[in-house]
């Protein structure tokens, strides 16, 4: 198996990708067994083993979306200032658009895309794949938890997927990134006024502290199993770019100086794991 290194000549660096910077999209194959080849750009084109691999990541990233929806829509009139509803409104509109990203990318999987579509557009509440889109938003200081969390999480995914292998995926990226950093900006900014201004704002540092500990393990959940056959058959099919435990591993760097800035504390990356 091909794992990232030297790219082809007049190819970005893997620094430039993930570090999330803006680059020009290439045609070419950049990691993975088939590295240097032309990307697939039709569902016919992939091979099977690939489809079922292309498919089953495009289910899960429209699955978050959608379930996001269900919990942020009770705060639509919930947040606390007319600014907070104004960008959960944003936030609520982005994820329908992701999803509806996602399942368009499905569509051209025929008959098997769009079974996984109707699945996905009839789940309820409490029905999602991943546990973190399973829990309902009951204060304020999840809302900021959530999006300074999970939503991030989220971003470490799209960033895996930028200049894949599959071009229609690879091309949806650039607007996503963009649209969710609009998220990561609001719960840290949540989370901040609630430690800096207590209940002038909503909640107070010890609500904004518990949310911590209740959202980063399921967070650290996200990112899946250390040793994911899966996400190592996404790397070599030029899918993935990193293992989950890198990305894992860079997200806590990030996170652990991003909460110390709010005056808050990390538990261990091992407190209340469900997911090693």
């Amino acid at each position: 198996m091909s794992v990232p290194g030297p790219h082809p000549k007049g190819a970005p660096s893997s620094k430039s990708l993930q570090d999330g910077g803006t680059i020009e999209p290439v045609r070419e194959i950049l990691w993975g067994s088939s590295a240097g080849v032309r990307k697939y750009e039709t569902a016919e084109e992939v091979p099977p083993d690939m489809r079922k691999l292309v498919v089953k990541l495009l289910v899960v990233q429209a699955d978050t979306e959608f379930a996001s929806i269900q919990q942020h829509r009770p705060w639509l009139d919930r947040a606390p200032t007319l600014e907070d509803r104004w960008i959960e409104s944003r936030i609520i509109a982005d994820e329908a658009r992701h999803g509806l990203q996602a399942c368009r990318i499905l569509r051209d999987f025929g008959e098997e895309g769009q079974r996984h579509i109707d699945e996905l557009l009839s789940k309820k509440e409490g029905e999602h794949k991943l546990d973190a889109f399973n829990m309902k938003f009951d204060r304020w200081s999840d809302v900021g938890a959530f999006t300074c969390f999970v939503d991030r999480v989220g971003v470490y995914q799209l960033r895996a997927f930028q200049e894949c292998s599959y071009g229609p995926l690879a091309r949806a990226m650039p607007l996503m990134l963009s649209e969710e950093q609009l998220h990561l900006n609001f719960g840290a900014s949540v989370l901040r006024r609630m430690v800096q201004d207590g209940p002038k704002y909503s909640g107070s540092k010890e609500e904004a502290q518990a949310a911590v500990h209740k959202w980063y393990p399921r967070a650290l959940d996200m990112f899946g199993h250390s040793n994911s056959d899966t996400i190592r058959r996404a790397i070599e099919f030029g899918l993935k770019r990193w293992t989950n435990e890198e990305a894992r591993r860079r997200y806590i760097e990030e996170v652990t100086s991003l909460v110390a800035a709010l005056g808050l504390e990390l538990p261990p990356p091992e407190f209340d794991r469900h997911v090693l």
